[in-house]
């Protein structure tokens, strides 16, 4: 399992770094200020989570648990939704894509509250 969030955590890294650098240079002449603002919070909540995928994959090799399983799993999963719903707002202005980004946010949430429980 801690390879697999290695492999998660490295792809999501190497999406994360190659999507800011395609919106610093890509998109800033072609989005708005606020939708590029949106885009680069995407990037950056990415980028955190993909960090913290990494963490739980170094725990994971040390042992671990299921917690600390399921908190990869939900970061994951909160970088496709909420980064990817920003992205895709972002690039094509359907704002209903937005309806998306809280249940990632969720995610997130819950992938953090894993890693407190675990500490317990």
């Amino acid at each position: 399992m801690d390879r697999t969030f290695l492999l998660v955590g490295a792809l999501a890294g190497f999406t994360g770094v190659a999507l800011g650098a395609f919106g610093a240079h890509g998109l800033r002449a072609r989005l708005s200020p606020d939708m590029l603002a949106v885009f680069e919070t995407g990037v950056r909540y990415h980028l955190i989570h993909a960090l913290a995928v990494l963490v739980v994959a170094s725990v994971l090799a040390h042992g671990g648990g299921w917690l600390f399983a399921t908190a990869g799993w939900c970061f994951a999963a909160g970088i496709v939704l909420f980064s990817g719903s920003l992205y895709v707002l972002a690039l094509t202005g359907i704002t209903t894509f937005g309806m998306v980004t809280p249940i990632g946010g969720l995610f997130f949430l819950a992938g953090w509250a894993c890693l407190a429980v675990a500490a317990l």
